[in-house]
């Protein structure tokens, strides 16, 4: 059976205002705006090599390439349809030094070579509402273990220096915050993402360095939407102008 057999549908999208081609399984996980977040908020610069874990079809990374050229990226996943169709999206974009490896997030192989590291670890609990599909599942779901095996395998990967990132949903703060030190990439920012003001904050990136010293800020982060739903103009600049996330991303 091949890739696209098993993953059912495709669709034929677009990211970043159009820039980015992007296409995906039309049921099950389907990308939104926290890749594009996370990849707003990597400090990397032309010629770093970064690595993602759980890349699936290599949203984050691709949006990362789009906004800082001559990147060389590794894609980590244990999906391996999804593998395939982020191959065939980097060839799409003509974005030749990506390259994508079916691996464990949590166990990669990679050791202490490469600038930047970040993912988009599964947020939500084992014991909540199921998603569709199983490949959703996967994706989304994880119990509290999760998100310390990614910290330990992605920190691994990491230069001396080298910065770690991760979107999160708020409740998995602490146990982030705690393996990040474990792991003596202890975390220097936190940026929360709000999706109006006066609300609760729906998503926070995280971000650390490896055998870093600096105390830990928490920044003024972004406030999606404007009081009539649409996005504000900070917002707008990330999501549609491959803007970088302020503060974070420098």
């Amino acid at each position: 059976m091949s890739p696209d057999n098993q993953l059912g549908e495709i669709t034929h999208d677009h990211l970043l205002g159009g820039r980015v081609r992007y296409s995906q399984p039309r049921h099950g996980f389907r990308v939104a705006i926290d890749p594009v977040l996370l990849a707003a908020a990597i400090p990397a610069k032309p010629g770093d090599l970064v690595l993602e874990g759980g890349t699936g079809a290599g949203a984050a990374l691709l949006c990362l390439a789009a906004r800082v050229p001559g990147l060389r990226g590794i894609g980590v996943d244990l999906d391996v349809p999804l593998l395939g169709l982020a191959k065939a999206n980097a060839e799409a974009n003509h974005f030749p030094d990506l390259w994508f490896a079916a691996a464990d997030a949590a166990s990669t192989s990679i050791r202490g070579t490469v600038d930047h590291a970040f993912a988009n670890p599964p947020y939500h609990t084992a014991d909540g509402t199921p998603p569709g599909t199983v490949r959703s599942a996967q994706a989304k779901r994880a119990g509290p273990e999760v998100v310390p095996k990614w910290v330990r395998g992605l920190s691994d990967a990491l230069r001396h220096r080298g910065t770690l990132t991760l979107i999160l949903a708020p409740s998995l703060l602490e146990s982030c915050l705690t393996a990040m030190r474990d792991a003596r990439v202890p975390a220097e920012m936190i940026y929360p993402v709000w999706p109006r003001e006066g609300r609760a904050a729906r998503f926070v990136l995280v971000q650390g360095r490896k055998l870093g010293r600096s105390p830990i800020r928490i920044m003024p982060g972004l406030v999606l939407h404007a009081p009539d739903g649409s996005f504000r103009s900070e917002a707008d600049a990330i999501l549609r102008d491959a803007a970088p996330l302020p503060q974070l991303a420098e």
